[in-house]
């Protein structure tokens, strides 16, 4: 069975920004996150689980001006599940560029 690659990409703000709400079992393989302003920037990443418990990827993680980190890298993945919704905060406004790779769907 093929698998449906798809990508999802926001704007950080200081409020939390969804990039995606999981519709079924999908397997998140990339996460970048740059910081566009020359100033360093704490990032948040997180799932609100079932759309209510926050589980965090990442919290308050510092990225020096002009650099970016991949969050999940070396063939690492994380599975979410139908209604989880993907989110990211920032310590300032418009600061980063978010970046996710998700295969859709993945076969059981």
């Amino acid at each position: 069975m093929a698998q449906d690659f798809t990508r999802h990409a926001a704007v950080a703000t200081t409020s939390d920004v969804t990039l995606f709400t999981s519709n079924s079992n999908d397997a998140v393989i990339g996460v970048r996150i740059a910081n566009i302003v020359t100033t360093a920037i704490t990032v948040s990443v997180f799932i609100s689980v079932g759309g209510s418990a926050t589980r965090y990827i990442v919290k308050d993680l510092s990225i020096p001006p002009a650099s970016s980190v991949e969050l999940v890298q070396g063939g690492a993945k994380f599975v979410m599940q139908s209604s989880d919704v993907f989110k990211v905060i920032a310590s300032a406004s418009n600061c980063a560029h978010v970046y996710v790779s998700v295969v859709d769907a993945i076969s059981a």
